[in-house]
């Protein structure tokens, strides 16, 4: 894949919040794009001036910020949908390519709303996006090209990883791991915070152990050969610490909780696409 897939291509962007801005910055940060190839538009004026200091092109209205455009992402909140793509309908290009980073929403509400044969790239990244750490699940129309394919590849790779779902109900599933999954990390992180302030330790102290720990743990799970389970063993000694709080947790259904809280975080993504 190469660093010139979007090369030439004007990208304009239908809202601009916390994750738009980290894609902005990421494709910036990656060398994919330059600002001149970018507009966008957010009626927020913090957003404006943003972006205007960037040097992207800051558009008056939706409507100004897709024409010519041969990419367009919309990063408005789910709600706003319907009016959005209502007020654009016969004004982007029909082999656009539109990238939704909205939660919860189908690709046949664009298809419906703009062009049944538009083609449409269905997004759900994380919070970690914004500091180019991200895990974005994402599927496509059938009308996407393979050139369009690798565009949104380039795009998703500038803040983090990506992987490919051949069936959209994937995504739904998506969201309830890597969606929501940073929100049940921070609760846990904020368990062993706490838990750790009560056995003695000051909570600046504490918080830097645990997230190290939490961090630590991570990248060592991902650099290893072995899996999870295996990892888990190695620092589990029969009789030892470890092993002790372990029990702990399992007596807590801490395993069962955190299935559930993906199982809910999934049936409430589907819900909204409803």
């Amino acid at each position: 894949m190469s660093e010139h897939t979007l090369k030439g291509l004007r990208i304009a962007f239908v809202g601009c919040g916390a994750m738009g801005s980290a894609i902005i910055n990421g494709l910036f940060a990656a060398g994919s794009a330059q600002p001149t190839q970018i507009t966008v538009f957010d009626p927020a004026p913090s957003r404006q001036k943003q972006m205007a200091d960037l040097g992207v092109q800051v558009a008056a209205n939706n409507i100004a910020a897709v024409q010519g455009a041969h990419i367009v992402l919309f990063a408005i909140k789910p709600q706003m949908a319907n009016k959005v793509l209502a007020e654009l309908n016969g004004h982007l290009a029909p082999d656009a390519l539109v990238i939704s980073i909205l939660a919860g929403t189908p690709i046949r509400t664009f298809t419906a709303l703009l062009n049944e044969q538009q083609p449409v790239v269905r997004v759900m990244p994380n919070l970690p996006a914004q500091i180019n750490q991200g895990m974005s699940g994402w599927t496509c129309s059938v009308s996407v090209t393979p050139a369009q394919r690798e565009q949104a590849q380039v795009i998703l790779r500038a803040i983090g990883e990506e992987a490919y779902f051949d069936d959209e109900h994937y995504i739904d599933l998506v969201t309830g791991v890597s969606g929501s999954g940073p929100g049940f990390v921070f609760l846990l992180i904020e368990a062993c915070i706490d838990g750790a302030v009560r056995a003695g330790l000051p909570r600046p102290t504490a918080e830097k152990l645990v997230i190290q720990t939490f961090k630590g743990a991570s990248l060592y799970a991902a650099s290893s050969g072995d899996g999870v389970v295996s990892l888990r063993h190695q620092v589990t000694s029969a009789g030892g610490t470890t092993a002790a709080g372990l029990h702990e947790l399992e007596l807590g259904s801490v395993r069962a909780d955190l299935a559930n809280a993906i199982m809910a975080a999934y049936q409430r993504s589907v819900a909204l696409g409803k």
